[in-house]
Parts: structure tokens; sequence; C-alpha cells
């Protein structure tokens, strides 16, 4: 890992597979494991099938907070990944954590969500309430799913309105779907948020945020923690905010075009193509001195504020390494000059074909 000021140059390597020089995965789900679907993403079942076999310990860590545990480590389970409850960590028991240590125990908290937050709650010894009129003292919300009456939202504007604190077990505006992108939890936290004038914010417990990282660390007991995730501003920004490496995954959301682009919090430490990268080092990117970052025979600089790549090519060729060494570039000239932007990554992601 090298890191100025901060702020990271360009990704890490390690001489060992990764799954050797951390002790636990916080392995987020969407994206990582398995497509909106359902369906395991290829390569998936196997590495973590062979990361847990070589000795390292694997955590679920997932924002929806719609599921129960069991719930999750039910559907791992089926696409062929060994799982049990205790593997899951949510953004619901993250914010019922966040709310037990505000509240007395066996307060009463007006729920907008589903069964994965009502699961949460109980276990921290709070009691889950339908109506503004139950003297909650707390509200929380969470992704309830495609189905979540309006009137529930209407609850939760009427007890926030009387002054009643606000909980939200995550932001997130959008989550995949089967058809497409949908509203999220944070598109939810956003009709309260308007019709209660705006006048006060919730408490936020998912990732990115610390509460979330607190709530994996002390279920998980994890000393070396790498966060792997395919999402730029939940995964990576969260193990930037928590002082933990991590590997970023190019199965989901986040592309090759918004990588390079990345801004110092959305860094990752390390960067694969799918989670087979737990099972390997990861190379070197070496600066050369004359403007240039060098990575398993590519070389990648900027020239007239585009990235230009040259060196390996034909079989054998990684483009994972091409794509390490275009970080370093383009993050070493987006941090030499500050608001000026990435360089441009146009022809060069037209000749790599990513």
């Amino acid at each position: 890992m090298t890191v100025r000021n901060g702020q990271r140059k360009y990704p890490g390597g390690s001489a060992v597979a990764l799954s050797e020089a951390y002790d636990t995965a916080l392995l987020d789900l969407d994206g990582v494991v398995y497509f909106a679907g359902g369906a395991a993403i290829p390569y998936a079942v196997e590495a973590l099938g062979a990361a847990r076999a070589g000795g390292m310990h694997l955590a679920y860590v997932t924002n929806n907070a719609l599921r129960t545990p069991a719930e999750v480590a039910e559907h791992l389970t089926e696409l062929g990944v060994s799982a049990e409850a205790g593997d899951v960590v949510t953004s619901a028991q993250a914010v019922a954590r966040l709310i037990a240590d505000d509240v007395p125990a066996g307060s009463r908290v007006l729920v907008v969500g589903g069964e994965g937050l009502r699961v949460a709650l109980r276990e921290r010894g709070l009691v889950p309430v339908d109506s503004a009129d139950e003297d909650p003292a707390a509200v929380v919300q969470g992704y309830g799913g495609p189905g979540m009456p309006w009137a529930r939202f209407a609850e939760a504007a009427y007890a926030v309105g009387r002054g009643v604190p606000w909980y939200a077990s995550n932001t997130d505006l959008t989550i995949p779907g089967t058809r497409g992108i949908g509203p999220g939890n944070g598109a939810a936290v956003e009709v309260v948020r308007i019709a209660t004038g705006h006048r006060v914010e919730p408490k936020v417990a998912g990732k990115p945020l610390p509460p979330m990282h607190r709530e994996t660390v002390l279920r998980t007991g994890a000393e070396r923690p790498l966060v792997v995730g395919d999402r730029l501003d939940t995964d990576i920004e969260g193990a930037f905010n928590g002082g933990v490496d991590s590997l970023l995954v190019l199965t989901g959301v986040t592309d090759v075009a918004q990588l390079l682009a990345a801004v110092p919090e959305h860094r990752p430490t390390y960067v694969a193509a799918d989670l087979r990268g737990l099972l390997t080092g990861q190379p070197e990117v070496v600066a050369d001195g004359d403007g240039g970052f060098v990575c398993g025979g590519w070389r990648a600089s900027v020239s007239g504020g585009e990235l230009v790549l040259d060196g390996a090519s034909g079989e054998g060729a990684d483009v994972m390494d091409a794509v390490r060494a275009l970080c370093g570039a383009s993050w070493s000239a987006a941090d030499a000059a500050p608001g000026a932007g990435a360089p441009d990554a146009g022809k060069v992601l037209a000749l790599l074909g990513v």
C-alpha cells in the first residue's frame, strides 16, 4: 500500500495471496457474491470455498436491512457458499446497536422497514411498534421492499415531526433488482425528510459510515480485515473511514472508467476482476521516476491530459495489470492538479476493451 498525505497514489501490492495476508474478508453481497437476481457471480462460489478452506474467515456485510441474517445465510448456502447466520452482518444490526446505545432497554421503536429490522431490534432488547401514537422512543427506517405501504412513511413523518429521534439503516438512494435499478432506503428517507420540512437529519448506521464498520468488527473479531466490494461510495469509502484495506472487484456497479476517476476516499488498496483475486497476491505498481507507472510489463502515463498505455500485449498479458498501472497514472495526475479532474481515459479504455 502506498499512501502519501493520507491519499492513495496507486494500488498496493502483496507478495502473498490476500487470503493469507488478511484474517477476515468483509464481503459485500450484491455485485460481489451474487447478481441482483440472486444467481452466483462466476468464480465466486469456488473462490470463497478455497479462501475459507485456507483459513480465512468470511463475513458477509450488507446495507440491505430487509432480510434477516438467517435468510441471507440460507440463500448463500443454496448457492453453494458455506454460511451461517452468524457470518452475516446487516445494516439493520448496526442501526439497532446505535439506537440501543441511545435509549433505555425495552424502549418502543417505530419501524418503517422489513423483518430484518424487527429481528435486529429485538436482539438489542427493543420493542418494534407500528404507530407514532404508541409513544416510540425512536423511529428507524430500513429498506422494506417495493411493497412498502405509503402509510408507513406517514407514521414516520408524524413521529419525527413530534421530535422523536430518527435513525436510518442506510441511505443508499438506489437498489439493484431483476428489472433494473429501483429506489432504495435513501429515497424513502428523503420522503420523510421532505414531509417534515428538512428540519432534522437521521442518524445513519450503514456503509460507508463508522457504525457499520464497528458492528462488523465486533461481530467477527477481525484483527486484519479486508473489505471486499464493488461500490466505491459504500464499500471502498467504508474501508477508508474504518482505516482498513480494501479489494475492489469489477463484477458489479463500478467500472474501470469510474475507478480511474476515483477521489482519494474511493481508491481501493487492491483491484481484481472478480473474487479469484482473494486467492492470489497483487503485483506492485512502481513509479518509474519519469512520470510513468509500471505494473506487469505495462506502463501508464499522462500526456496532453490523456492517459497513455504502453508495453505488454498479446497472449498472457494481464489486462488487470494495465488497469493497476492506469490507476497510478490517473490518481497521481488528479492529485497533482486539484480541480482539474481525472485525465481522459476514453482512448486507452477502448484499446483495452474494458
